[in-house]
């Protein structure tokens, strides 16, 4: 990787660091361990060291804070010696004004001298100060590696001017009986598409742990029958979603080269199959919703019209922001879990939702880049393909940001989430920020996916920190 300048380094290290602080501070763990250093800047008188191993995580977080503080006024430092954008050099000046008031607050908090009222003023400044410096990465990024003009005049749907699709070989269909079940039964299983499954059950997974202590008396609860129910419904909502997908993009994934051997698109599925197979999947989903309670099951029933017709027919193929709309599909499992359990919709699954609905397009534009010909190919205005290159690393930036806020107001708001959450949300979200800085320099398809892989492990993990949080701490 080739970065002429360490200043994104030092930024991004100023931006992970802020984030760090206020993660951990939403956390229980921080909570109790405040509670346990009453003083300032040590604990006891303000000068005595703590007695206990809370005590010491909350010396340790001020500790950090001052280091994390000279991590800012050294990227202020940088900006002004580099001679950076106006913006940048104002982001960071708000950030590290901030920075002292916020430390102030916080030792108001520690005191007690400070109404329970505003106790969330430390928290909310943090969150402040974190987007200021990365407003300030993602302003000094887009001018150092951006192309104002790579946005096309005007986007044409399926140019010529592209290289031609290979052909997808003939699928060879074996004579004899076994092997031949083998290929239909995988055929099939591809239309489900099986890799959507994990990460959006662990969504659902995530939620009803999320919920359990909240569930009331009369609620369906934490049990292995709703669990079960609830991941094997979702599990074949999920392939009821991407059978019809299939059917209904079968013409487009022709023209398509990472799609153009999927089963409907070679004709190895007649469409008449699939669409029963589809719909025998939507009505068992249904029916194990159903057992679980009536509410799971219209937001089943939500979630496969939403991602089958509003998705597939009405926002991909119509608007630049499909992808960004269509993250409701991707957010209806943290819902649906919750509803399971709870009889409801509440807090704790909507922030949740809120998180995985912001980290769509971060994700998910990742692999628009890497496939931007394909989809221009395929007439999809995807964002890289109608608003251009730069446009899409900017608003990958900004989106990873506000998935990063989202997950420090889920810990705040979900009282089981404590230290592996934090730590969690704070090193994978180091990486996934690194991958797409890298991204804004190499500009290339191996840096796309790259990026595209850190999201998803960064999702993937934080999940399973949620639901580890939740029910084993």
């Amino acid at each position: 990787m080739n970065i002429p300048d360490k200043f994104p380094a030092v930024l991004a290290a100023a931006a992970m660091g802020v984030y760090l602080l206020v993660v951990v501070g939403a956390t229980t763990s921080l909570t109790e361990a405040a509670t346990a250093c009453g003083g300032w800047p040590a604990c006891g008188s303000g000068a005595a060291l703590p007695t206990a191993t809370a005590g010491w995580i909350a010396l340790g977080h001020r500790a950090l804070a001052v280091v994390v503080g000279l991590l800012v006024a050294l990227s202020a430092a940088l900006a002004w010696r580099n001679g950076a954008d106006r913006r940048v050099r104002v982001a960071l000046a708000v950030a590290l004004v901030v920075y002292p008031a916020q430390a102030g607050v916080g030792a108001l908090v520690a005191l007690g001298d400070l109404p329970a009222a505003l106790g969330s003023a430390h928290l909310l400044l943090g969150v402040g100060i974190f987007g200021a410096v990365l407003a300030a990465l993602a302003w000094w990024l887009e001018a150092e590696t951006g192309s104002p003009d790579d946005a096309p005049d005007d986007f044409e749907p399926g140019t010529d001017h592209l290289p031609p699709v290979e052909e997808a070989p003939e699928p060879s269909i074996p004579s004899a009986t076994l092997p031949r079940l083998k290929a239909t039964a995988a055929a099939y299983f591809r239309l489900m598409k099986p890799r959507l499954m994990w990460l959006l059950c662990l969504v659902a997974a995530a939620a009803m742990a999320l919920a359990q202590p909240v569930a009331t008396a009369g609620a369906p609860g934490f049990t292995p029958p709703v669990v079960a129910a609830t991941l094997a419904g979702g599990a074949l909502s999920i392939g009821a979603s991407g059978t019809f997908n299939h059917v209904l993009e079968r013409d487009v994934d022709k023209r398509m080269q990472r799609t153009n051997d999927r089963p409907l698109a070679t004709d190895l599925v007649p469409v008449p199959h699939a669409l029963a197979f589809g719909g025998l999947l939507t009505v068992v989903s249904l029916a194990l919703f159903w057992t679980v309670n009536p509410l799971t099951a219209a937001l089943g029933l939500v979630a496969i019209l939403f991602y089958s017709v509003v998705y597939t027919l009405v926002l991909k193929p119509n608007t630049v922001q499909n992808t960004v709309i269509g993250g409701a599909a991707g957010a209806l499992p943290a819902l649906i879990g919750w509803a399971a359990v709870t009889g409801e919709v509440g807090g704790g699954g909507l922030l949740l939702a809120l998180v995985i609905f912001l980290w769509t397009p971060a994700h998910f534009y990742n692999l628009a880049l890497a496939y931007k010909d394909d989809y221009e190919r395929g007439g999809f205005p995807m964002m890289p393909v109608v608003r251009g290159e730069t446009t899409t690393r900017r608003h990958i930036l900004w989106y990873l940001g506000a998935t990063l806020v989202a997950a420090v107001a889920l810990a705040a708001a979900a009282d089981p989430l404590g230290a592996l959450y934090a730590v969690v949300g704070v090193g994978v979200g180091a990486v996934f920020l690194w991958a797409v800085v890298r991204l804004h320099y190499e500009q290339t398809e191996s840096a796309a996916f790259r990026a595209f892989h850190a999201s998803n492990a960064y999702l993937g993990l934080l999940l399973f920190a949620v639901v580890f949080d939740a029910l084993v701490v």
